[in-house]
């Protein structure tokens, strides 16, 4: 019987951010198996909303890492990170003649994963 070594992994999420995931998900390929880092330094000349929240869950989950799992934050990568759709709230915008028009107003859910490298 083989055992492996238990890889120690730092994770964060912020659930139902208001902005779609079809927003945050070029983002998150930036800085997918980036040095932590670096991924903050991309994120923070990034343009836009996106960046910053999940900028916002990096930084917790680095955070995460140093308090509770005392890991080194030099050696810390980014493993992984997603943005999953969330619950998406349904409004109607009034149209001509008595019409109705649907806004789907997404949510997402981000993800992070932090390793140490061996």
């Amino acid at each position: 019987m083989a055992t492996e070594a238990k890889v120690a992994e730092a994770k964060a999420l912020a659930k139902y951010v208001r902005i779609s995931p079809i927003k945050l998900k070029p983002i998150t390929d930036l800085v997918r198996g980036k040095d932590l880092e670096e991924a903050l330094t991309i994120l923070k000349f990034t343009p836009g909303k996106g960046s910053e929240l999940i900028e916002k869950v990096v930084q917790s989950a680095a955070a995460n890492a140093e308090a509770n799992h005392h890991m080194n934050p030099d050696n810390l990568y980014v493993a992984e990170v997603y943005a999953h759709q969330g619950p998406t709230m349904k409004r109607w915008r009034a149209g001509s003649q008595g019409r109705a028009f649907k806004i789907l107003k997404r949510s997402s859910h981000i993800g992070v994963t932090l390793r140490e490298k061996e």
